[in-house]
């Protein structure tokens, strides 16, 4: 019986994986139609790449799916018939991607297996967001210009791409010639160009790609030539050179002795660490550039070992795009959970299928609210666009609705608090539903998380995993109950030894030296954030007189004296938090906790009246990994200086500090003509 069982359940799977690939296969040839052809893209390329992996993975499972025309084995699209067809002298392939350092070892090591005892070099060269463009010149005159197409015939486009003043109409030698290259639009030229798209009441170009690929395709070339289009070369296809160049590195070299233009940056490498470094040098400087690149592409220099290393169905062996980690992906809602936050909040978050976003494997995402899964329609089972929200908490941003299979779930909204089981309720003008019960298990480790975060006391050793079992074995009940604490308490709960009791007690003593604004954040007030607390402690000490020592028992005394129309007329405060504000202080179980924490000698540190310094009154946002020192560490030092820490850029930001892997902050940045300051910039000024 458990055979057959086995049997029904594969075939099943099969079942399910045929539909699947059917499904991908007619999302990606839509994908690629808009892409190739309309030249537009309703979805970023990661996206495109993402879906179709997942066909390569699947169909490499049960090969007996795969067809003729799926979209692995095939190159480009079908042509739009709006321009003349033209063959293209050599074939016109695609490039195999690579995502990371493993994936880029296999490619390596395939590589030397086809070529044994055969030293190996290669050349790295950016890959550049645009279009990709063939040219044909007879006795070094330019002959023909043709796009990719389908890989063997392309469309004439000689009217505008004789418009790119970096496309030569003569070479410096008489030869005839096959060259391909990338036709791209710079940063600035897109931005002049949906400015005056706007103006003009037209819909403005999703992305740099589509402008360059619209411009190209353009009927009327003076439209094309306002557009300032640039042009780089990389491929050498039929020629009548009196000398064919031997490497990659000579071919480009030879490109600009007949006047067609490279990119400069590319390099000789030659093991897996130096492209690694290549690659994240410039995914680190890619926002300095004024054109979008999206990775690099690793070539095999020498170009006597190519026909030796062949091609596969749909690519050369020698070559393949390393791409940047993608900003988007897509995944499968596996279940769909509400978490309880520190305030009551409930948040639906979807399980995901593990996929990579931004360089981090992601399994969760969160869907917001009730609204928000209404406005997208998402449902258990869907298939996903993923995104990293301010560089860091993944969200789906879009639903493929093209991809249901008729079996995905609704989603309904749960009734009571899945913690506590609680009435939850939602206020009117607000979005999310909230937990009233105060005393809920989940709100109340929250809380405790949130209290002894870096960003507020900051005790190590405290983590959620300890914070639950001390909550479980009833040792703490609110924040001032961590003071309470001691070493027989701690040593009593499982895995705890002398040490990590001793360095855990002492963190806790640590943090009773702390600021004022550190304090009121870790209280955990709902709406206020760092920069809040900030704004709030700044306010309470100037009105205090600047004192040189403050304690809690007088920052009670303030609280229990502050009126809601004070709050509602300090400075960085709006009306919401100060509603938020007052009621907090007005509940007087928050009160008791704030007196019982001050019965344990907490002291609020004064800091010095700040120099006059670059930093003072200027506002920083940060972004990356910076390499000396961490994140709150940066903070810190910007509000010693009397600077302000922004979580998002906006136009009253003055300077983005980027370190490694930024994210979309700095394009955030760039167009609001925020100042972005690398790593060595920033610490010239903190000094």
């Amino acid at each position: 019986m458990a055979f057959f069982q086995g049997q029904t359940q594969d075939i099943m799977e099969k079942e399910e994986a045929r539909r699947r690939i059917e499904k991908l296969r007619e999302k990606i040839k839509e994908l690629n139609y808009q892409y190739f052809v309309l030249d537009e893209s309703q979805v970023e390329e990661s996206v495109r790449d993402s879906l179709k992996k997942e066909l390569k993975e699947l169909e490499t499972e049960f090969p007996e799916f795969i067809t003729p025309d799926s979209p692995t084995q095939r190159v480009g699209s079908a042509l739009s018939g709006r321009f003349a067809k033209i063959p293209h002298i050599s074939k016109k392939w695609s490039l195999q991607d690579v995502f990371n350092r493993d994936e880029l070892q296999d490619w390596i090591e395939r590589i030397e297996k086809y070529l044994p005892d055969t030293k190996i070099g290669f050349i790295g060269e950016l890959k550049i967001d645009g279009l990709n463009l063939t040219l044909h010149y007879k006795a070094g005159g330019l002959e023909r210009a043709i796009t990719r197409g389908d890989g063997v015939m392309g469309e004439d486009v000689t009217h505008t791409a004789r418009t790119i003043e970096s496309i030569p109409l003569t070479l410096t030698e008489p030869v005839d010639l096959e060259v391909s290259g990338e036709v791209f639009m710079t940063k600035t030229a897109f931005e002049k160009l949906n400015k005056e798209m706007i103006a003009q009441d037209e819909e403005p170009f999703a992305n740099v790609r589509n402008a360059a690929a619209g411009t190209v395709r353009q009927l009327n070339p003076e439209v094309a030539a306002s557009r300032n289009l640039e042009a780089f070369m990389y491929e050498l296809g039929a020629n009548t050179l009196e000398h064919q160049p031997v490497s990659q590195s000579e071919t480009l070299r030879t490109f600009q002795r007949l006047g067609l233009r490279i990119n400069p940056t590319h390099e000789v490498l030659h093991t897996a660490k130096e492209i690694v470094t290549y690659r994240s040098g410039f995914e680190e400087k890619r926002d300095q550039l004024n054109y979008e690149i999206d990775g690099i592409v690793i070539k095999v220099d020498d170009k006597t070992l190519w026909p030796r290393l062949g091609f596969t169905a749909k690519a050369p062996r020698y070559a393949v795009a390393f791409k940047f980690p993608a900003l988007q992906s897509t995944s499968q809602i596996l279940d769909i959970q509400v978490q309880v936050g520190r305030t009551g909040t409930l948040t639906p978050v979807a399980h995901l299928k593990p996929t990579e976003v931004a360089g981090v494997t992601v399994t969760r995402a969160t869907l917001h609210n009730e609204d928000e899964i209404a406005r997208k329609d998402v449902r258990i089972g869907d298939t996903v666009i993923i995104q990293r929200a301010g560089d860091v908490i993944p969200e789906v941003v879009e639903v493929l609705k093209d991809l249901r299979t008729g079996h995905e779930k609704l989603f309904h909204f749960p009734e009571v608090c899945p913690v506590c089981g609680s009435s939850v309720e939602r206020k009117e003008g607000e979005v999310a539903y909230r937990c009233i019960n105060l005393e809920c298990f989940a709100q109340k480790s929250e809380r405790l998380f949130h209290f002894v975060a870096r960003d507020a006391m900051n005790i190590d050793g405290l983590g959620p995993k300890v914070i639950i079992q001390l909550l479980e074995n009833e040792m703490i009940n609110d924040p001032s109950d961590f003071y309470s604490l001691t070493q027989e308490d701690l040593i009593s709960l499982p895995l705890f030894k002398e040490k990590k009791t001793e360095n855990i007690l002492r963190s806790i003593e640590n943090s009773k030296h702390t600021t004022l604004d550190r304090f009121i954040y870790a209280l955990g007030i709902r709406y206020l954030g760092e920069q809040g607390s900030s704004e709030l402690a700044q306010y309470i000490l100037g009105k205090e007189g600047h004192p040189k020592q403050y304690s809690i028992k007088q920052l009670i005394n303030f609280i229990e004296n502050l009126t809601i129309d004070e709050l509602n007329n300090l400075e960085g405060i709006g009306e919401k938090v100060a509603t938020s504000l007052y009621d907090y202080f007005q509940n007087k179980k928050h009160l008791e906790m704030i007196k019982k924490l001050a019965g344990h000698s907490i002291e609020i540190i004064i800091e010095t009246p700040k120099k006059v310094t670059p930093i003072l009154g200027k506002s920083f946002v940060l972004t990356g990994t910076l390499a000396t020192m961490s994140r709150n560490e940066a903070k810190d030092r910007i509000k010693s200086l009397g600077g302000k820490v922004l979580s998002a850029v906006t136009h009253d930001t003055d300077f983005l500090v980027v370190g490694k892997d930024p994210g979309s902050k700095v394009k955030k940045a760039t167009e609001l003509g925020v100042k972005v300051l690398e790593e060595k910039e920033f610490l010239s000024m903190l000094e």
